[in-house]
């Protein structure tokens, strides 16, 4: 099983929706649109979620 890793190619912030959308073969606008409306609503934390993801997501390859 391939680990999940930080995007070096599809990067915005710091290559972690572009390294979930490479893994779990998405399109990258489709997942960061998505992410954008998870993360207007109250119940999910999105930048909480985006936070931990970047710090356990391993470095781009």
């Amino acid at each position: 099983m391939k680990n999940i890793h930080r995007s070096a190619n599809n990067r915005v912030f710091a290559g972690v929706l572009g390294g979930l959308a490479q893994h779990f073969d998405w399109n990258v606008g489709v997942a960061r649109i998505l992410f954008v409306v998870l993360a207007i609503t109250p119940a999910f934390p999105g930048i909480i979620a985006y936070l931990i993801l970047w710090m356990i997501m391993g470095d781009p390859e």
